[in-house]
């Protein structure tokens, strides 16, 4: 009964076998083989418009990178207190701006509004050369708490983005499940709202490594070949990477595996909830936030179950909240017995 994070699952099998086929031969390096350059294409088909897509090896590079290429070191990030970047990655995005300012807002389970971000931006004028000038709004896409932004509330959060001439980049290390809950085209949520750069996430739905940076206008992404280089995130047998993703896009894998995921987070909430337990946000995707009844966490541990706890700025739960995270991997078995302990 694991349900400690998707991180921890392993990779699916059509994932490995694309990097055994990958594995035949010589290629030329550095992205210049012939599969990292279909792969590619496959995105700007995946996105319907011509795209700039860079391949890293974690979502803090791509987040980091990506964020760097749109804010200059004195400018202001505007993100949710809860985002990953702000609480997990060890001040990577302040380190490749080169000494940018995360400005924090709060929002109801870790999403940002379009009213939110406006009163924001009022609250803290332009003041050259004294004030720090807002660059840069940053989305997470699930969010932190497993909540998906409906299209209109990218686009509202794009306009005021557009307004107020910042960029917009959303965090989508978990856009696969977002897009399965969604049912939409990965376009209508990105560069139709008002995206300008996507971090892609393939690790935590199925890859081993894969995480790409998505420039919606290839204008935006000039001389970024050399931040990725400069970063250490530029690999030299780049068809591996891609092998992933030419699975991943594959006959809808991604979102078959995502729309696994989310399935089995929902059976999980809806059997947790009516077993007594408290659920704090809507299960939107594949993460499930509970709080068990006294005596039903220790049974669970005891029975072999595995999850965090969890906390947040304003923690609503007082401690008590504990994470538990659905992946492609996770069987309805798991599900099933996780609840069954839970009841007791």
């Amino acid at each position: 009964m694991n349900f400690a994070s998707d991180n921890w699952a392993g990779a699916h099998p059509d994932i490995l076998a694309a990097l055994l086929r990958a594995n035949d031969g010589a290629a030329p390096s550095y992205g210049g083989d012939e599969l990292t350059k279909r792969v590619e294409r496959k995105f700007s088909d995946l996105f319907e418009r011509d795209v700039a897509v860079f391949f890293v090896a974690t979502g803090g590079a791509a987040n980091s990178l990506a964020l760097s290429q749109i804010c200059p070191p004195w400018g202001m990030i505007l993100c949710h207190q809860e985002s990953h970047i702000q609480m997990d990655e060890c001040g990577a995005p302040e380190f490749y701006t080169g000494g940018a300012k995360l400005l924090s807002l709060e929002g109801d389970a870790a999403k940002l509004t379009a009213a939110g971000v406006s009163a924001a931006l009022e609250g803290f004028p332009d003041r050259p050369p004294h004030g720090m000038p807002a660059s840069a709004l940053s989305i997470t896409q699930a969010s932190e708490c497993g909540a998906v932004y409906t299209a209109e509330e990218v686009k509202a959060l794009g306009g005021v983005a557009r307004a107020a001439g910042l960029k917009l980049h959303m965090d989508g290390a978990r856009f696969a499940n977002a897009v399965a809950t969604l049912q939409c085209a990965p376009a209508d949520i990105t560069w139709k709202a008002g995206v300008d750069v996507l971090s892609f996430g393939g690790t935590k739905n199925g890859c081993l490594i894969a995480e790409a940076v998505v420039f919606f206008n290839p204008d935006d992404a000039k001389d970024f070949i050399f931040r990725r280089k400069r970063a250490a995130q530029l690999f030299s047998k780049m068809r591996f990477v891609s092998a992933q993703f030419d699975a991943y896009l594959a006959d809808d894998l991604w979102l078959v595996m995502a729309r696994h995921a989310n399935a089995m987070a929902k059976a999980l909430s809806e059997g947790l909830a009516a077993a007594g337990c408290k659920v704090w946000y809507p299960t939107e995707a594949n993460e499930v936030f509970v709080s068990f009844p006294p005596g039903v966490e220790e049974r669970l541990i005891a029975a072999g179950a595995q999850f965090y706890p969890w906390a947040t700025p304003g923690d609503p739960a007082g401690g008590t909240m504990r994470r538990l995270i659905c992946s492609w991997a996770t069987q309805a078995e798991e599900v099933r017995r996780f609840i069954e302990v839970a009841r007791g």
